[in-house]
């Protein structure tokens, strides 16, 4: 079996030469194309990294600000929590529960945001407020008698509920 001889022909020459152009052509395009888009991207790197070291800069400084502030304010009333002492014996279900506190919060919601030194100064105030008002749910009224009271960034109120008459 003979294989014909292409190299010698001038047709199959160009052919190959013009694969071998091409392919080299096509290589050079796409290392230029990839040069230029991961140029792209390392500028882009570069900017998103000094705009979170900026921003990162920046909340620093902002936190030691705000720590300044806390340091230099007096600490002020956050919550409000109730307990109830005897909801066994009352028979409270958990909805109702829910309703007593809400409405006892409710009455002493203006005192959230103040200072913690001002709400003890008027400790008995808040007493008052609860004992002498009345709760109703659902035809049943309420009263409270304050049992125990602890004032700091959350006010705790442990109450002993009677049934009003």
């Amino acid at each position: 079996m003979h294989i014909p001889p292409f190299h010698k022909k001038r047709t199959y020459q160009t052919f190959f030469i013009g694969i071998f152009i091409g392919a080299i052509i096509a290589y050079l395009t796409l290392l230029f194309m990839y040069g230029k888009m991961y140029e792209k991207l390392l500028v882009e790197r570069m900017e998103l990294k000094t705009e979170i070291e900026e921003i990162t800069q920046q909340n620093e400084a902002l936190l030691e600000d705000k720590e300044q502030l806390e340091e230099q304010s007096s600490a002020i009333v956050t919550s409000i929590h109730v307990q109830f002492i005897n909801e066994k014996t009352l028979k409270f279900d958990r909805l109702m529960t829910l309703q007593l506190e809400n409405m006892i919060k409710s009455e002493l919601s203006n005192i959230i945001g103040k200072s913690i030194q001002s709400v003890s100064d008027s400790d008995d105030l808040l007493i008052t407020v609860i004992e002498n008002k009345t709760f109703t749910i659902d035809d049943q009224s309420y009263e409270f008698e304050v049992k125990k009271l602890s004032i700091a960034e959350q006010i705790k109120l442990s109450l002993e509920g009677k049934i009003a008459d």
